[in-house]
């Protein structure tokens, strides 16, 4: 699936695609400031849905969702804006949806659920490896169905972490006090960290997956796209991911305990 993002305001369209890919983390998402960008990627590109803001300077987003329909007439059209007062304009023009902002996976949820269109996923032989994450009970990784073995137990328990993290970058002196539970910081401690990190991304590597994690200066972070992950699918609100929660998460780390509280809740 093809999804475009279309919001000339820098941070509002970064959180709309952030909120589209915690609902479909296997789509593939572009995003544009203004709605000649976007054209211009869809004169070379097809697109399933598109979420337009209204309000836009240049070309507003019902011009350009006119434009949209006469290209591609069964093209998803979904406006996501702070303005009511253009529900009338936009379900003339038969669009999917209409969401009020802000923006979340629930409310992009519920429109996909209604599609006007339904998507049809195209089968393609995919050549990547899948990775898959088990959080409830122990923390287990799997690629292609089968357990990956991690040769150092700390560098298995960092990578829980940062999946535990959910994308968030993590610096390495938060890293070393997890790992080596609050010793003062010191040379020797960081050296072993980079022993530890090292050992995870050639494990990862080793496997074909290394694209998961996502390093910058004394940051660290995993991708949350290229995991399918329970805990993932449970924040979303997945029926299957709720059912599957039985009361323990990351059961072989002690520092997953704080968040019993919180997954004991949702359900």
């Amino acid at each position: 699936m093809v999804i475009i993002a279309v919001d000339d305001e820098k941070i509002a369209l970064e959180g709309v695609v952030d909120e589209i890919h915690k609902v479909v983390p296997e789509a593939e998402v572009h995003g544009f400031r203004s709605a000649e960008d976007a054209q211009e990627f869809l004169n070379e590109n097809s697109c399933d849905v598109a979420f337009l803001d209204i309000k836009m300077r240049g070309m507003n987003g019902i011009e350009f969702a006119k434009n949209l329909k006469v290209q591609n007439p069964k093209l998803n059209i979904i406006f996501a804006t702070g303005y009511d007062e253009y529900t009338k304009d936009a379900f003339g023009l038969h669009a999917s949806g209409y969401i009020m902002k802000p923006i979340t996976a629930e409310k992009i949820a519920k429109e996909f659920e209604e599609l006007r269109h339904p998507v049809e996923e195209k089968k393609q032989q995919s050549t990547s490896p899948v990775l898959k994450v088990q959080t409830f009970g122990n923390f287990e990784v799997y690629v292609n169905e089968e357990p990956l073995k991690f040769s150092r137990s700390k560098s298995k328990e960092l990578f829980a972490y940062l999946i535990h993290k959910c994308g968030t970058s993590c610096s390495t002196k938060e890293l070393i006090a997890l790992l080596f539970e609050n010793r003062p910081y010191t040379i020797s401690l960081q050296k072993q960290y980079q022993t530890i990190l090292s050992t995870l991304i050639k494990t990862l590597k080793d496997a074909g997956v290394e694209d998961c994690i996502i390093r910058k200066h004394n940051q660290t972070a995993v991708d949350i796209t290229k995991l399918d992950c329970d805990y993932y699918h449970f924040l979303e609100g997945n029926p299957a991911a709720l059912n599957a929660y039985a009361g323990e998460y990351m059961a072989n780390y002690s520092w997953s305990e704080f968040v019993l509280g919180y997954l004991d809740q949702k359900v």
